[in-house]
């Protein structure tokens, strides 16, 4: 089995496509999987232009096991990085049921097919949304899971503990979930980046789409919360330093350095940007001037979480190294090369 080998499922997308072009750039084989459901032909083309490697793509839903199985049977990896789920909060509380449907099913599958067909390391998607409102900042990897707002929080919190009971339960198995902060940002090539079918749900595109144009209004929801501006706090990490986070614990489980074989870590740069002090990065990098107006708080959205990133700067030998300045300036780079401004 090749250890130097890793399926990328859903790295069509966003973080999947960065994510596979750091592990090129690392020295791994890739194969891209992924149903195009909310992606398209360009992110894998990207990762070819910027590697110069023709990367396998396999156009499959994760959730057809047979067919999925198929990709298992033709091509020799040792490891899986799960990316592929659907990802929109607003539209997981109006349509549960598809979240749970996909979401679950196609992580199920994974685990399945790795053990059927002998794969050992898996990483997976998780997200720091398993935290909730913390009673305590930052957070740590000990800090409790609250109990979710939205089917898709529930689905990662669902798929952490699926992962944690099958590592316990088969030892062919070793995993890693990585908790997600707020990625930003593109490739320094401007030749992937974030591309949201629709009204973006994340505020980064929506400033872009903002100063180019697309959309007429940048709307920033609350200004009275109990921070210093008024507005949240998050914890906004560079596309490119999360997908890095990503080859160092695919590493860490292909070298066998894992201390436990089933190991969680936060992924961000452990500081807290406000939303206001986001926007003005954005204005001053670019030398633009955004129209943005200021609406009523938005349910679900809790005031103020950011990373303790300790564990991962220490045991992954990881830490984020862009500065928002420059990741700033990358979304807005990669936004004129969409567009052709």
């Amino acid at each position: 089995m090749k250890k130097n080998c890793v399926l990328v499922s859903g790295g069509a997308g966003y973080i999947g496509s960065h994510t596979a072009v750091e592990l090129i750039t690392a020295g791994f084989d890739v194969v891209i999987a992924d149903n195009l459901s909310n992606s398209d032909m360009s992110g894998v083309e990207g990762v070819r232009r910027i590697t110069g490697v023709d990367v396998p793509f396999v156009n499959v839903d994760c959730c057809d096991r047979e067919a999925f199985a198929e990709v298992f049977r033709r091509y020799d990896f040792d490891s899986v990085i799960h990316f592929a789920a659907y990802k929109a909060v607003g539209e997981s509380v109006a349509d549960p049921m598809k979240y749970y449907r996909n979401n679950l099913t196609s992580f199920m599958n994974v685990i399945d097919l790795m053990r059927e067909y002998g794969r050992s390391n898996i990483v997976f998607s998780s997200s720091a949304t398993v935290y909730g409102e913390a009673d305590e900042l930052p957070v740590t990897e000990q800090t409790p899971r609250k109990p979710a707002t939205s089917a898709y929080g529930n689905t990662k919190q669902m798929c952490e503990d699926i992962l944690r009971d099958s590592v316990a339960a088969y030892s062919s198995l070793k995993g890693i979930a990585l908790r997600y902060f707020n990625p930003v940002g593109a490739h320094p090539s401007a030749l992937i980046g974030e591309l949201p079918r629709g009204v973006p749900q994340n505020l980064v595109p929506y400033i872009t789409q903002t100063a180019a144009g697309i959309r007429e209004c940048l709307s920033i929801f609350g200004d009275d919360y109990p921070t210093e501006d008024g507005s949240c706090l998050r914890d906004y990490i560079d596309i490119v330093d999360l997908a890095k986070a990503h080859v160092a614990a695919i590493s860490r489980m292909v070298e066998q350095k894992n201390k436990e074989r089933y190991e969680v870590f936060n992924v961000g740069t452990g500081r807290a940007v406000s939303v206001f002090e986001l926007v003005r990065t954005f204005e001053r990098v670019n030398d633009l001037k955004l129209n943005y107006k200021v609406a009523p708080r938005r349910a679900g959205d809790v005031v103020a979480v950011w990373a303790d990133t300790t564990l991962a700067n220490e045991e992954l030998g990881w830490q984020a190294e862009r500065p928002l300045d420059e990741t700033m300036r990358s979304a807005w780079a990669w936004e004129k090369y969409v567009r052709k401004l």
